[in-house]
């Protein structure tokens, strides 16, 4: 038994040996043909086998055949391997039959043209009954769309089981697992198919049925950690339903639920295969994160297969900016992206539109805006807005196109329109250590009121200019500012690390051209290499505004042809100025040095005018005649100093020249305190007052004392009152000393020479009550008169003078004060002349025999004439601008009894009402002249009855 077992068990080692070398040792290429024909018929397609064939029959029957190639057929499928493996049936194989139950291909290349011409049945083929199909290191082309390192398997059990397949592939990079499971169809040609994916994080499951000729109609569900990894997204959390169709040429998800990163939202997406592979994706949602999207898509256009993103949210972020109702498309082509459609509503309801594409890193975008609240939009961006106008920059609307690449951004056909006006213009910022912007804009009319916010102080300003650098170009037809109005204004300047260069800066003021251009060094310590500033033009009244309001005065003067140039530069500590110039006939010259550092500097200053009189007149100064006619020249060598307390500013070495006025001295103007303060001295040769009589009503102007202070030591060789050298009133080596605090006026030690006497007294002024008020104390001594002294028809015409007075009065002009003098009045004459009558003729007349001829003499003698007098008394108070006449004595040098007066001399109105009564007989009653109405003409009323009476009693 032993030996028999041995034998049997050598015999099935032959057998076994036989069956596993001897299909090996065998040539089955004589097979080939057959084998083509068995494999073409039983798959339905041609079959070509271009390598050499090999049978296995141990362990398994198994056919192997290299270099495959199946198809293309009419639906245009194509495998090519370079391996196949049959797993055969053997007990068919031992009838001569090639039955199939196991496939396998290794390395294939299997490409299905899409759409396909014709869409392949999903049904298994009816010789189909128990199948395993393997599919090892494949590649799957399906139109455009390939799938790498496909790893495949395909079971059946037979007509009535299902056909399940799994495997793994690669798809950009990322490892895909799948299974599906397909039912066999019914008598109705539909099958029931559920299929399930697994990628990165993400399963995709979808369950539906296929129809008779092809196609899915179902329901898919995919949950994921990372939504990035399927689609251009932000790599979220996502969980989406809905219902999932597929044709030939399309896979469609639409209907779709969406959460995303716990936001709910609806969708579709799309993958379209023919013409050309493309993914199209719908997105709405409530709330959407726009910076994440916005950072997705930028790398993804770079990927192969076309995506088109339709976002729509009803509240978003740019930034810091948040947005409602954004609608919006993007499609992604290779490196292209294209937008499309896109609309928001920024902050301030400013709707945008916008739409662009890019081209490499490039982005080109068109947009447009309108708005009803453009300043709330540009708070929303940051833009810093304090300290403008509330009411600017509302109702704007316009276009540009707008390209952004790497660090760059451009903006280029700008149209728009901002609270009605218009602009237009283009501007470029580009990123870096220091950024760069240019800008070019060109506006119709453009009013700066309310746009330019507080300037901070030169050092902050200096630093916050030199954090980058900026090329500006402006252009305005019109401009306004602060009431100043201008027509064709430009600029055109530059900042270069902290360089400024202006080029040019023009415009025009009423009929005057202003241009300026200059560079300066921005730091801690500005410099200033160079300045220049030019104005011309035919009247100057459009620059009156804009003087300053130590110059308010000079405006009258503007309406004149107006040409200044000023010129200058250099360091800090020393910055020289040039200034000349031509208003009208006034000519300016000067020159300056400042010390920036310091904050000090000299310079001098020169103003001539041919016409002393027609200057002053164009200033509003009033009748000026008095000055007498002269030129006008001011020359001075000034310095100033500014400091913590204040600025004060000096005159060194001032002359004037006004007509008849020649003057010179020193002034300082110092500034810090609660008012201005203006100190120094002031020398006159020939100093005329004007003198239009104390019924003057135009208003005096005390109210500007009250704006500044003063300390003046005032020194006069010569005081003309009306600039008439020949009158009487002449003072000489007047002095005195001027002080203004407060607006109280004082001028304390006046004195004076009067001819051969002397003045002495003084003046306080309150300007600041309500109505002004003024006090005078005056005393004259020894002063000899040699003409008359008033010029009135009764007057004063020579004589030695001795007065005082004392008196207050309250107003706004010299009629008021008048009207409201109280005090009183004393003065005295000896050895003078008294105009107006003759009081010599009064004596001879009185002395006559016949009565005719004593009348006759007496109206002549009291018609006019003068009479000499030894003594001339008059004391009187003063009351509501009247002098009452209480002593009022005369003694002449004829003899008989003194002269007297009574009554009242209006001050105000200059009117007379005074009796004159002469005794030229002592025992007889005195001969009197009545005077009343205007001194300047009174009416004379010679009272004679009584005396004539008593003449003719005896």
């Amino acid at each position: 038994m032993r030996r028999v077992a041995v034998l049997l068990l050598a015999l099935l080692v032959l057998l076994g040996a036989g069956l596993w070398f001897g299909p090996r040792l065998l040539d089955w290429d004589v097979w080939h043909d057959r084998l083509t024909e068995i494999a073409s018929a039983r798959l339905g397609r041609r079959v070509a086998l271009d390598g050499p064939i090999t049978l296995v029959l141990l362990p398994q029957p198994r056919l192997e055949a290299t270099r495959i190639a199946i198809g293309p057929d009419a639906d245009g499928l194509t495998i090519t391997a370079r391996s196949m493996r049959l797993r055969l049936d053997l007990p068919a194989l031992l009838g001569g039959r090639l039955e199939p139950r196991e496939l396998a291909l290794v390395g294939g290349e299997i490409s299905l043209p899409w759409p396909p011409t014709e869409l392949p049945s999903f049904r298994p083929p009816p010789w189909l009954t128990t199948l395993d199909a393997r599919l090892e290191d494949c590649r799957l082309t399906v139109g455009g769309l390939q799938l790498e390192g496909l790893n495949a398997r395909l079971t059946t059990g037979g007509l009535a089981e299902a056909l399940v397949a799994e495997g793994r592939f690669a798809w950009r990079g990322l490892a895909v697992r799948f299974s599906g499971d397909l039912g066999r169809a019914g008598f109705d040609g539909i099958a029931p198919l559920d299929l399930s994916m697994a990628v990165a994080g993400t399963t995709l499951t979808a369950r539906g049925v296929l129809a008779p000729g092809g196609g899915f109609v179902g329901r898919v569900e995919a949950t994921g950690t990372d939504l990035s990894t399927l689609v251009p997204a932000p790599p979220l959390a996502f969980r989406a339903t809905g219902r999932l169709t597929a044709a030939a040429d399309l896979l469609a998800a639409d209907d779709l639920t969406l959460d995303l990163g716990g936001q709910p939202a609806r969708g579709a997406v799309t993958l379209r295969l023919a013409p050309a592979p493309r993914l199209d994706i719908a997105l709405a949602a409530g709330r959407l994160d726009l910076d994440a999207w916005i950072a997705a898509l930028r790398p993804a256009s770079s990927q192969s297969l076309p995506v088109s993103i339709d976002l729509s949210a009803e509240a978003t972020s740019f930034g810091p900016v948040p947005l409602r109702r954004l609608r919006g498309a993007a499609f992604l082509e290779g490196e292209r992206m294209t937008l499309s459609d896109v609309s928001a509503v920024l902050p301030g309801d400013t709707e945008i539109e916008l739409t662009g594409a890019t081209a490499r890193s490039r982005l080109e975008l068109a947009i447009r805006f309108a708005g009803t609240n453009l300043r709330e939009t540009l708070a929303s961006f940051g833009l810093p807005l304090g300290g403008t106008d509330p009411a600017r920059l509302r109702q704007a609307e316009g276009r540009f196109r707008l390209a952004l690449q790497e660090n760059e951004a451009t903006i280029s056909d700008l149209v728009a329109s901002i609270d009605g006006a218009r602009l237009s213009g283009a501007g470029v910022v580009r990123q870096g250590v220091r950024p760069a912007i240019g800008v070019g804009i060109t506006l119709d009319r453009l009013d700066l009121g309310g746009l330019v916010p507080e300037l901070p102080d030169a050092a902050g300003l200096g630093a916050w200019l030199g954090g980058f650098d900026l090329n500006l170009r402006l252009a305005a037809e019109r401009l306004r500012w602060r009431g100043l109005a201008a027509e064709r204004g430009t600029l055109d300047a530059t900042l270069e690390n902290g360089r400024v260069a202006l080029r040019r800066l023009a415009l025009r003021f009423g009929e005057v051209d202003i241009a300026a251009s200059g560079a300066a060094q921005l730091g801690p310590t500005p410099r200033f290499p160079d300045v220049s500033i030019e104005l011309s033009g035919a009247s100057g009244a459009a620059l009156a505004p804009l003087l300053p309001s130590g110059l308010a005065a000079l405006a009258p003067l503007a309406s004149q042809q107006v040409a200044l140039r000023l010129t200058g530069g250099g360091v800090p500590d020393a910055v020289a100025l040039k200034a000349e110039g031509d208003l009208g006939a006034l000519r300016l010259e000067a020159a300056a040095t400042l010390n920036a550092v310091a904050r000090r500097g000299t310079g001098t200053l020169t103003l001539r005018h041919p016409g002393a009189p027609r200057l002053l007149a164009r200033l509003g100064a009033g009748p000026v005649e008095w000055l007498g006619e002269g030129s006008f020249a001011i020359i001075a060598n000034l310095s100033g100093q500014a400091n913590a307390q204040g600025t004060s500013l000096t005159a060194e070495h001032l002359d004037v020249v006004a007509g008849g006025l020649r003057a010179r001295g020193q002034l300082t103007l110092a500034t810090g305190g609660a008012r201005p303060k203006l100190t120094g001295r002031i020398a006159a040769e020939l100093l005329p007052l004007p003198w239009h009589g104390l019924g003057a009503t135009e208003p005096l102007g005390f109210e500007q004392l009250a704006g500044f202070d003063a300390e003046l030591a005032v020194e006069a060789a010569r005081i003309l009152p009306q600039g008439e050298p020949a009158s009487g009133a002449v003072l000489e080596a007047a002095s005195a000393t001027l002080r203004l605090a407060e607006g109280r006026l004082q001028l304390e030690g006046v004195q004076a020479r009067l001819g051969s006497g002397s003045l002495r007294g003084g003046l306080t002024l309150e300007a600041t009550a309500s109505p002004p008020r003024l006090g005078i104390e005056a005393s004259i001594a020894d002063a000899a008169l040699t003409g008359p002294l008033f010029g009135l028809p009764f007057d004063l015409g020579a004589g030695r003078l001795e007065a005082t007075t004392r008196f207050a009065a309250s107003g706004h002009s010299l009629a008021a004060l008048a009207a409201t003098a109280e005090g009183t009045l004393e003065f005295a004459v000896r050895d003078g002349v008294l105009i107006g009558l003759d009081l010599g003729a009064v004596q001879a007349a009185a002395a006559l025999p016949e009565l005719g001829a004593v009348e006759a003499a007496l109206q002549g003698a009291l018609g006019g004439g003068a009479s000499a007098f030894e003594r001339l008394e008059v004391a009187g108070p003063v009351a509501e601008g009247r002098l009452r006449l209480e002593t009022a004595r005369l003694a002449s040098e004829r003899g008989g009894e003194a002269t007297t007066a009574t009554g009242e001399i209006g001050l105000a109105r200059g009117t007379l009402d005074l009796l004159l009564l002469a005794r030229p007989v002592a025992e007889a009653p005195g001969i009197g002249l009545r005077l009343t109405g205007p001194a300047t003409a009174p009416r004379r009323l010679p009272e004679l009855a009584p005396f004539l009476r008593w003449k003719a009693e005896r």
